[in-house]
């Protein structure tokens, strides 16, 4: 037990060197972004969407950036607002944040409270300072336990279930409205016949190959 522990500890320290070197990249690239342009920002789940070229291969010539960052909670983001976010000021903004949350918490604080009030938070930040940008908040996509293949995964899904996802979802859509931005599904063709992310679609029940992400491009093309 000792040793998984010890184990954990070094790969935890691992993930926030690589998540702070990505966040140093991205502030090398922002000194020369575009500014206005279009942004895909969040966690793993948007850092892994290739955007830009499924972009292009549908005749979309548009600049948009990708600032997701892997492993990133919503206190992780606001940490770094600026850099995955504010420096680029987009006039339109695509955001999925928020399911690294979706697990207990060490203070006891019941997790959907806390990614509510973090998200709010992002929110009220963005209407204060771009009030001008379109503000596009994705809802959760669905997961498949069926697949996972390890602990580590299974662990995670314990909490993302599809009642969790469609409870968080809910009150996004609710949080979208209060700030007049818009919330959209894109998840029509990602699941199967039980509700859960086809099989063919992820690589553990968590995250995505390409093919699930044409699925949600051609579910947000209208907004880009």
């Amino acid at each position: 037990m000792e040793i998984m522990k010890e184990i954990g500890s070094i790969m935890q320290m691992r993930s926030k060197q690589e998540q702070a070197e990505k966040v140093k990249n991205f502030r090398i690239l922002n000194e020369n972004a575009v500014k206005g342009q279009i942004l895909f920002t969040g966690s793993s789940l948007m850092e892994q969407f290739p955007i830009t070229e499924i972009a292009r291969n549908h005749g979309i010539d548009k600049i948009i950036y990708n600032r997701g960052i892997g492993g990133y909670t919503t206190d992780d983001f606001i940490a770094e607002i600026d850099t995955v976010l504010f420096d680029l000021a987009p006039s339109k903004l695509f955001i999925n944040i928020g399911t690294n949350d979706m697990r207990p918490r060490e203070d006891g604080q019941d997790w959907a409270v806390h990614l509510l009030s973090n998200y709010e938070h992002i929110l009220q930040q963005i209407k204060e300072r771009l009030p001008e940008c379109q503000v596009y908040m994705m809802a959760y996509y669905p997961t498949n336990p069926t697949v996972a293949d390890n602990e580590v995964t299974r662990h995670l899904l314990a909490t993302r279930t599809r009642e969790n996802l469609d409870m968080i979802n809910e009150k996004m859509a609710t949080l979208a409205a209060k700030y007049d931005y818009h919330f959209i599904n894109a998840n029509d063709g990602l699941c199967d016949a039980e509700g859960y992310l086809k099989k063919d679609f992820t690589k553990e029940g968590l995250h995505m190959f390409a093919n699930a992400y044409e699925v949600v491009f051609n579910n947000i093309k209208p907004y880009i």
